[in-house]
């Protein structure tokens, strides 16, 4: 696969504002609710409690798991990020508050680990399995998202002292070794985009580099049982993997090294094609939190990690911007309307940590977990969420996901232009993007073509654009622009069943897509009703309607189905087949839901694949 000659660069998350829509009334819970929430739940757990033991501002011994060091970084990252796009004295006081706390509680030489310390256990002893590189890894992203909100460098400061000691006790011809739990990996690139020191991506390079060797435990599960290069398949700790394979892109983009780019693509179909959920979702097995065998995809059991989520997200968005193709938004679009938001409440308030694709009535979010390292990973994703609706490039302005915002982009010191996107996507396909610029410029707008998208029109100042639409491209629109123009893209929406592979876990069944969205049946809906007797058929007509009093306003599809009669079953678990005894099947009105909104109401069954008539 030959390397790209033109990358792209995304617009960063300071530039771009989600106003309203779809993602603004998400954005504005996680700005307003959730930040506060989790605030408070990272005190209640004691995390911050360990930075304050650890500079003997407070007594006791350390609380929680080794690794919650982490959870108070990605806070941090969370708050910085919305610090960055809305001023709030409140929440600035308290991560100024939590800065100085992290920032006591660093050691003379660097090093900063509160379990370590406290614990008095040998720095970098355990890299395996202590996650002593992860902690390391998210302090360095939140101090380079504080720095780029606030111009602030005193958790930059922190982190660079920490990443110095790293750099200084790993690599050739010193300590070899690589972290059991990869993150630190694309948190060093993140360091190198800021501050150009070489050693830090050097340093990034080598974690990867030393992989395959023995010195992350050698096994699956930490993706130490070959060299990077030298993998096939993606595999063990889903977390882990793509956390690794997003540093390793971002190695590659520095590098230009082709082996690098080689692999991630090979690994990346692996993923895409055999071992993802149709959410989206990756990491089938509760075991290891691991990914399965090719299209092991069990629907229950389902572990579908929210963390996995995001990181196939950060993974795709790195893809993206290597190539400029446009399937890895594709990708990273169905994650984040389906296998990423599903893992967290309408209200804000509560988390999944496992997402399936069908269960009891017994699977509901929480309001934190012990192991917490899924609710602040949501909140700094949401928090940073404009960064991923615009890119640039040589050529012009890419458009890789549709809502409501509006951004500011510098093409060069003499070119500006403004770009207000208006539209009620996902539910609505109608997307209306106003280019402005100062003075007359020429570059080319390239909106996505979604891949689930059948036909499209492209109007220009009112003005129907020629030429064929192809599902997942990039659409380039060439022209000089001045002033005001408007860029009108009509995108039908439709309803379409989705089937599975042969030999995956749901042959015979039936998932239902509009757009983006997946959507499954929910037990609230159907009252009187085992939804998982409901039967499909590709036939069936279901239509869009708008509830604006549901779900905090969804679109919900509507048609008729039918159940199975299972009452000549009564006290029998086998049965000889019979030709002629079919089971018998009432009509029945269904009502599906988009999946990200499913356990928002009373507790109840829930299901995607649904058995096909």
């Amino acid at each position: 696969m030959s390397m790209p000659i033109n990358y792209l660069k995304a617009v960063s998350w300071k530039d771009v504002k989600i106003k309203s829509g779809f993602w603004g009334d998400r954005v504005r819970i996680n700005r307003n609710v959730v930040l506060d929430y989790q605030y408070e739940q990272i005190e209640k757990a004691g995390c911050v409690d360990n930075f304050r033991r650890t500079s003997g501002k407070k007594g006791g011994k350390f609380e929680g798991f080794f690794f919650n060091d982490s959870d108070v970084y990605k806070w941090v990252e969370a708050a910085s990020y919305s610090l960055g796009t809305h001023s709030d004295k409140k929440l600035e006081e308290k991560v100024n508050r939590l800065i100085e706390d992290i920032a006591d509680a660093q050691e003379e030489d660097g090093y900063l680990n509160t379990y370590f310390t406290l614990e008095k256990k040998e720095h970098f002893s355990d890299l395996p399995v202590k996650h002593e590189l992860y902690c390391a890894g998210h302090l360095i992203e939140a101090a380079v998202a504080h720095y780029l909100a606030t111009g602030k460098t005193n958790l930059l400061d922190v982190a660079t002292r920490f990443v110095d000691l790293i750099c200084y006790t790993f690599g050739p011809g010193k300590k070899q070794s690589a972290p059991g739990h990869e993150e630190i990996e694309l948190a060093l690139v993140k360091l190198y985009h800021l501050r150009r020191e070489k050693r830090y991506l050097d340093t990034a390079r080598f974690f990867i580099e030393k992989r395959g060797k023995g010195y992350a435990g050698g096994d699956e599960y930490r993706q130490d049982h070959l060299p990077f290069t030298e993998q096939k398949e993606i595999i063990g700790h889903a977390v882990r993997a793509v956390y690794l394979m997003s540093g390793a892109a971002d190695v590659c983009r520095e590098t230009k090294d082709k082996a690098l780019m080689v692999t991630l693509n090979r690994l990346w179909e692996n993923m895409v094609q055999k071992k993802m959920y149709a959410t989206g979702g990756i990491g089938s097995r509760y075991e290891g939190e691991a990914f399965g065998k090719n299209y092991e995809l069990p629907n229950d059991r389902a572990y579908a990690e929210t963390c996995a989520a995001i990181g196939n997200i950060f993974w795709n968005h790195r893809m993206l911007h290597l190539t400029g193709d446009a399937k890895y938004a594709d990708i990273m679009e169905k994650v984040l309307y389906n296998g990423f938001l599903s893992g967290i409440s309408l209200d804000g308030r509560k988390y999944f940590y496992q997402n399936p694709l069908q269960a009891d009535k017994d699977h509901r979010r929480a309001s934190w977990f012990p192991c917490a390292c899924c609710p602040p990973n949501v909140a700094r994703l949401l928090s940073s969420l404009g960064g991923y609706f615009y890119s640039v490039s040589g050529e012009g302005v890419w458009i890789h996901l549709y809502g409501e915002s509006e951004t500011a982009i510098t093409l060069d010191k003499d070119r500006k232009v403004t770009l207000n996107q208006h539209t009620n996507y996902p539910w609505s396909g109608e997307i209306s993007i106003k280019v402005s610029s100062e003075k007359e410029t020429s570059f080319t707008l390239f909106l996505r073509i979604p891949g689930w998208c059948q036909e499209a029109e492209v109007l220009v100042n009112g003005k129907s654009m020629a030429g064929d639409i192809t599902p997942s491209s990039y659409l380039p629109i060439s022209r000089t622009w001045e002033g005001e123009d408007e860029v009108q893209l009509n995108i039908p929406i439709p309803v379409e069943f989705l089937q599975t592979r042969p030999h995956s876990s749901n042959n015979a069944r039936l998932a239902i897509s509009r757009g983006p969205m997946i959507y499954c049946i929910e037990a609230e809906d159907h009252p009187g009703i085992d939804v998982f007797d409901i039967l499909l058929s590709p036939d069936t007509e279901l239509t869009p309607h708008f509830e604006s009093g549901l779900l905090g306003e969804v679109v919900v599809l509507k048609g008729e189905a039918s159940v199975q009669d299972l009452s000549s079953w009564q006290g029998k678990l086998y049965r000889p087949y019979r030709k002629e005894e079919k089971v018998k099947k009432e009509p029945l009105e269904i009502t599906a839901i988009p999946y990200f909104a499913w356990a928002n109401r009373s507790p109840g069954k829930m299901l995607v694949w649904v058995l096909e008539r």
